[in-house]
Order: C-alpha cells, then sequence, then structure tokens
C-alpha cells in the first residue's frame, strides 16, 4: 500500500464528491480513511455508499463529536495502512497526478516530508517554497518551515516511531503542533513546484472552521502559538537553525497580531495583545532573530510598550500603495521609470524607491533610489546590466515612519505608455513588458518567458567546394542592435518532419556579420529548415535565417559512387526563409523511378 488518503468529515456533503472522487483517481496504490464525526446534513448516507461501491479502497470510521480536526486526523492514523500518509480536508480536492508525482518524490529521494504544491481558490495559498521543485530540501536554508499546514506526503513509519500526532481539543493550530514535530524529525525533505497537487478551497457560505472570525482571534493564537514553539525549542537547540525557524513565528504568527487584527480590537484588546507579544518576546525573541526581523517588525518591537504608535504602524501596514506609472522608455541604455507613489492617508512618507525582484533567485533584489518629483511623483532608471539573467519585477516601495510597504508597478499607467522596445545591454538582451494577468511591468534579461525578436538575414549564397553551401549574413537584435560576435554560436538545420537536428558551425565577424559553409551534401534526406542560434543572457535563442528568393544558390546534383544526391536551397513562401531539400537516388530507386514513369 503507497498511501493512505486521510479525510476528516463533518457536514461537509455539498464538497465530498468532489474531495473523493479526487482521492480516488490517483494512480498510487492507495486507501481512503474517511473519519466522520457526526455528520448531519447527509455526509455520513453519501460515505457509506462511497464504502460500498469502492470495497477494499474506502474506509469509513466513525468518531462522535470531537472538537476540532486533530482528534479525527489521529484517528485516521490509527487505522492508516499505507508507506505514507496524505492529509486532505473535506472541501479541498486534489490534482489528479497529485500523490503518484509525490510518491515519486519520496521514493526517489527516501524523503519523510513532501510537500506538493498548494493552490488556493478563494482562500490565500503558501508561495515561498513552491519556487522550484526540489529533491532535498534543506531546513534551515529555505522557505519549507513557512507552510506548517498538514497537507503533505508523510512517512508512516516516522510518525509512529517518533509518537507525532496532532494536538486534540482544539479548534485551531491543532495542525501546527503536527507539522513542526514533523518537521523535526524529517531527514529528507522534497518538494514538487511544479503542478497543482492540493487544491485548498473556501467554502461561499463561509462555514469552515479556517473562515470563521474566531479562528483568527488574535489572543486565542497568541495563546495557541507557544506549545509549537516549545516544541521546536525542544528538539532544535540554539543556533543559526532555531533562529531561522523562530523567525517564521514572530513574522507570521506573532507580530502578526500587532497588524490588521489590532486595528480592529479595541482599546483594552490593544493592550492585552501588545503584553501577550512581549511576553512571546522576552521568552524567545534572540539576537539572532532581531537580525532577521523586517524593518517593520523591528519598528512595532520598539514600540510594544506606545500602544499610539502601534496603532499607526498598523494602520500604515493596511493602508493603500497608491502608485501608477507615468512614463517608461529608454536613455540610452538605461530604462527610465516615472511614477507617483504614495500611502492612502498617511502624509510623513520618508521617501520612495523603485525595487526589482527576480523570480528565479530566491531573495534576488535590486533596490534603486528614486528623486522626488512634485508632491508625489518619482523618477529612476534601471541599468539592465545589473540585473542576472531571468525575469524581474516591477515594485514601488513607500516609507513611512520606518514602515516600507511595497505595491507592484504598471498595472495602473497613463494611456499612452507603450512597451518599450527590447534592447542590447552588453551580451544580454532585456525585453520590458506588461504581464498578461494583471498588467505590471517586468523585464525579462535573457528571453525566459518572452521569444526575443531579431531578423538573421542573407546577404549572399553560393556554392564551394566539398559541395558546401556558402552563406554570409546579417544579425540583428531587438530593435536593431548588433551582438557581440561571441554570442553567435551555431547554425542549426532543422528537418522538417522527423525533428532531427543537425548542427553546423558558424562564423561571426564585427558588426553583426556572420559567414557559414554547411556540408548540405552530408545531410539525410528531407526538408531541412535553418536556424541561427545566438546567446543572449538566457535560453539560447534561435533567428529564422531569411532570404530572398533572388539570394538563393541554384539546385546542384552530383553522384558519388552510386548514389545521386540533389540539393535545392529556396527561400519559403510568404516570409522568406532558407530551406533546403535534400534526396539521395541509388541506382535501382532511379529504375524504379523511371519504370513507373515509362
Amino acid at each position: 500500500m503507497d498511501v493512505s488518503v486521510i479525510i476528516p468529515v463533518r457536514d461537509c456533503r455539498d464538497y465530498l464528491d468532489r474531495s473523493l472522487t479526487s482521492a480516488l483517481v490517483q494512480r498510487v496504490k492507495k486507501e481512503i480513511v474517511v473519519v466522520d464525526d457526526g455528520s448531519t446534513d447527509g455526509s455520513a448516507e453519501l460515505l457509506e455508499l462511497y464504502a460500498h461501491y469502492h470495497r477494499g479502497v474506502v474506509r469509513v470510521v466513525r468518531k462522535e463529536h470531537p472538537i476540532g480536526a486533530g482528534g479525527p486526523r489521529n484517528t485516521g492514523l490509527e487505522h492508516a495502512r499505507g508507506r505514507y500518509v496524505f492529509f486532505c480536508d473535506a472541501d479541498d480536492y486534489l490534482g489528479p497526478e497529485a500523490l503518484e508525482r509525490m510518491v515519486a518524490m519520496a521514493d526517489k529521494n527516501a524523503a519523510d516530508i513532501v510537500l506538493g504544491k498548494i493552490v488556493g481558490h478563494g482562500r490565500r495559498a503558501p508561495v515561498s517554497m513552491f519556487l522550484h521543485s526540489t529533491d532535498r530540501v534543506d531546513l534551515g536554508d529555505s522557505a519549507v518551515y513557512n507552510s506548517l499546514s498538514c497537507f503533505k506526503l508523510y512517512r508512516r513509519e516516522m510518525l509512529d516511531r517518533h509518537g507525532i500526532r496532532f494536538a486534540e481539543g482544539q479548534l485551531i493550530g491543532e495542525d501546527i503542533v503536527f507539522s513542526v514535530h514533523a518537521y523535526c524529525h524529517a531527514e529528507i525533505i522534497s518538494v514538487v513546484a511544479d503542478y497543482d497537487c492540493y487544491h485548498l478551497v473556501a467554502r461561499p457560505d463561509g462555514s469552515s472552521i479556517m473562515q470563521q472570525p474566531a479562528s483568527r482571534d488574535p489572543l486565542g493564537w497568541l495563546a495557541m502559538i507557544g506549545k509549537p514553539i516549545e516544541l521546536m525549542t525542544a528538539h532544535i537547540g540554539p543556533g543559526p537553525l532555531r533562529d531561522h525557524l523562530l523567525r517564521r513565528h514572530f513574522r507570521l504568527d506573532i507580530f502578526a497580531q500587532l497588524g490588521a487584527p489590532f486595528l480592529a480590537a479595541d482599546d483594552m484588546r490593544r493592550k492585552e495583545i501588545a503584553h501577550e507579544v512581549a511576553v512571546l518576546c522576552d521568552r524567545w525573541l534572540t539576537p539572532g532573530v532581531t537580525d532577521r526581523l523586517t524593518t517593520t517588525d523591528r519598528q512595532r518591537l520598539a514600540a510594544l510598550d506606545d500602544i499610539d504608535r502601534l496603532v499607526r504602524l498598523a494602520g500604515i501596514e493596511a493602508a493603500v500603495v497608491c502608485r501608477r506609472l507615468t512614463g517608461l522608455r529608454w536613455e540610452s541604455d538605461r530604462l527610465v521609470v516615472e511614477g507617483e507613489a504614495a500611502l492612502d492617508g498617511q502624509h510623513a512618507a520618508g521617501g520612495v524607491a523603485l525595487v526589482l525582484r527576480s523570480r528565479q533567485e530566491q531573495g534576488g533584489e535590486l533596490v534603486l533610489p528614486a528623486d522626488p518629483v512634485g508632491d508625489s511623483g518619482f523618477i529612476a532608471s534601471v541599468d539592465p546590466g545589473e540585473l542576472s539573467s531571468g525575469v524581474w519585477d516591477f515594485y514601488v516601495a513607500v516609507e513611512c515612519e520606518g514602515v516600507i510597504r511595497l505595491g507592484r508597478l504598471g498595472a495602473d499607467r497613463d494611456g499612452g505608455i507603450t512597451r518599450p522596445a527590447p534592447r542590447l545591454v552588453g551580451s544580454a538582451v532585456a525585453l520590458p513588458y506588461f504581464t498578461r494577468t494583471n498588467g505590471n511591468l517586468s523585464v525579462d534579461v535573457g528571453g525566459h518567458v518572452l521569444t526575443v525578436p531579431g531578423s538573421a538575414r542573407l546577404t549572399r549564397t553560393r556554392w564551394t567546394l566539398g559541395h558546401r553551401l556558402l552563406l554570409d549574413g546579417e544579425i540583428t537584435v531587438g530593435g536593431g542592435g548588433i551582438p557581440e560576435a561571441g554570442a553567435v554560436k551555431q547554425l542549426v538545420w532543422r528537418e522538417r518532419h522527423s525533428g532531427r537536428e543537425r548542427v553546423e558551425p558558424v562564423v561571426a565577424l564585427p558588426g553583426g556579420v556572420f559567414v557559414a559553409k554547411p556540408a548540405i551534401g552530408r545531410f539525410a534526406p528531407g526538408t531541412w529548415d535553418a536556424y541561427l542560434e545566438l546567446e543572449l543572457g538566457g535560453p539560447p535563442a534561435r533567428f529564422r535565417i531569411e532570404v530572398d528568393a533572388g539570394t538563393v544558390a541554384e539546385p546542384r546534383s552530383w553522384w558519388r559512387g552510386p548514389v545521386r544526391s540533389s540539393v535545392r536551397p529556396y527561400a519559403t513562401a510568404g516570409k522568406g526563409r532558407l530551406s533546403t531539400v535534400v534526396r539521395k537516388i541509388t541506382p535501382r530507386a532511379l529504375v524504379r523511378r523511371l519504370i513507373r514513369r515509362g
């Protein structure tokens, strides 16, 4: 048995079909252990039908009226027989290949925990740990600990050996205790980030526990979070790893209660929240954790005895970052960005900066000072040469009372702004663009998500010794940029029907000129299309070679032993691109052809 899928159920009839079906279609050896904790909406009757029609796969266990999902999940663990277990809520569902991919990852790496990418439908889903699929993740040098929900694949033997179980009798945080304990004992952790494994669903009626206002009561949350922190520190000694894990709890669990929940509280509860945060800081906040705090959380830490300042900080954090792109253009090799930025309802702005963040490099960030223009305007320029290969997203940062607020830039822009042309900067091509989904500004350095525009055009073709076709041409990139000679790598011929490729050398000269002498006579029979391949700071960029019909050399035929070869270069109809038809004819084939014609 590969996987035991454990599903706690209580009054989820409207969502249960989809959840159970998503588990049944998984292409692994599995069992589905459903723990019904006293449903009264028809869920129990539906479960009986599934258990009847899927004998040996669906098992239903009854557990009457526990508090929270911890008890039913523990009951499911007691009945589990799979090598791995996966916890799925009854209103969520699995991607069709989720368990197949996660089990394969676990078996490949002997992993104790596999995180599969989670996507949200009306609910926030974690993102930071799903940037890349990874065979082995270092707990102290990654973002996996940010995800403390239980929607993961766990090795059951590890859970049983260490007595890892859910906290019972509490409505919130029962899976945090479980996940923290599991992380502390997992020797190998893997991540599947290239497939949507788990779908996290918000109920339209807001009836799930995590959608209830009480589930995020700040005082309740602060009281709860002490238990998993104590559990983690009992297993992880003082040092960088513990500080890294504690930072997560302070950032997402403790100081977060001084944000929106703090603003929503009355004066008395604000004092209680600040007091509980201070107690947790006194106990767990080490210098190593303090060094890892954001500027906002450092401001909060300094203001724990100043309720009015905490309110202002929370207001700044909640304020909308108003921003507008008013200008975008190239000036020489720098991309000039103009805009307006301010915090709604806040007047004491400390400055504006332009921030570029890499999608490929975790933590990759470039902060550029912006010069003020008028009351809320700014201007900044970007040198693409300072950016590593990859896609960089543009943000505007507004500072107020030491708090820095970021807003994605570009979706709100003046009507006359258009996408600037790609530009060669040094050895790389920079392609500014507006994202398809939200219209935000990004720049693709190297052509990772955008096709690099360019032209490779032949100026002359002629036959030379050895039945080689001599090609002289010119290459431009983007809006007429001349690539460095070292960027031109090779001539690639691709057979149109089979997809086979042949690589031929090319000589690049200054000024965007190139010369090649492909031995076309040696090509296998077929229709071959010609490309010029360049390296422009990213994946290899290929340009279809263009040619005028009048420039193409005449067809040529010759005998080599008993085989007659014929080569017909030509310019394709319409766009005029270089292709070549190669044929090989043996005497026997020639005789057959003559007989058919006769």
